[in-house]
């Protein structure tokens, strides 16, 4: 199947997310709190930019039952996921303008960018490759994190664990992968070989998304301006 062959593909790239510092220090619970809040910050507004990204592969499918999962997962981003933002922000003492004053980061403004325009202009079956690995990697990493704290509830990011380790949450990854699979079966070579590099694509950027957290990453020309 074609998301096997692209979850292959991307081996060493997944084992570099689930390796990677901030994930670490999220599994041990030693995740420094300014770190998570940059993080839940940056998702935040990546998960808008998701949600239109959903909504618009929602109005392009095909298919009555692709549309109405399209959808869902897009109200579900705006909803359960930034709920959950909006649990750990209040326990940071983040209010509104605090966040406001936070800058988008660099790689969110890409990684939302690019997602946006591969909505536009992409053909959808690469657009459903795209978004995949915003259900699939964040599942894979939640239930790696879940098996790793065995299921503390007095961990410190127990809900996060929990969230992405959901079995729901996993539903949503396999119907996200089976449409994947179904579109890749649908279509010719060339354009298989673009979904793989979108899933790819996207999976860099959500190393980079972890990454630019642990780095607190900021625009290095705001110094001059």
């Amino acid at each position: 199947m074609f998301c096997d062959e692209i979850w292959m593909r991307a081996a060493k790239l997944l084992d570099a997310i689930r390796d990677h510092p901030f994930n670490n220090a999220l599994g041990d619970g030693g995740l420094d709190r300014e770190r998570f809040a940059f993080y839940l910050v940056q998702d935040s507004r990546y998960l808008t930019a998701y949600a239109k990204t959903l909504a618009t592969a929602a109005a392009r499918a095909d298919d009555s039952s692709d549309a109405a999962f399209f959808a869902q997962s897009a109200h579900t981003a705006l909803t359960v996921e930034r709920a959950l933002h909006g649990r750990y922000l209040g326990e940071f003492g983040l209010d509104a303008e605090e966040m406001a004053a936070i800058p988008t980061s660099p790689t969110c403004l890409a990684y939302a960018s690019y997602l946006q325009a591969t909505a536009l202009t992409a053909p959808l079956p690469v657009l459903a490759a795209a978004v995949l690995p915003c259900f699939w990697v964040y599942q894979d990493v939640g239930t790696a994190l879940l098996a790793r704290t065995e299921g503390r509830r007095d961990h410190p990011y127990h809900a996060w664990i929990a969230t992405y380790s959901d079995p729901a949450f996993a539903v949503s990854a396999e119907q996200a992968r089976a449409i994947t699979d179904r579109q890749a079966a649908q279509s010719g070579p060339a354009i298989r070989e673009a979904m793989a590099e979108a899933f790819i694509r996207a999976t860099e950027y959500e190393w980079m998304f972890w990454d630019s957290a642990w780095r607190l990453e900021a625009w290095p020309t705001r110094q001059w301006l």
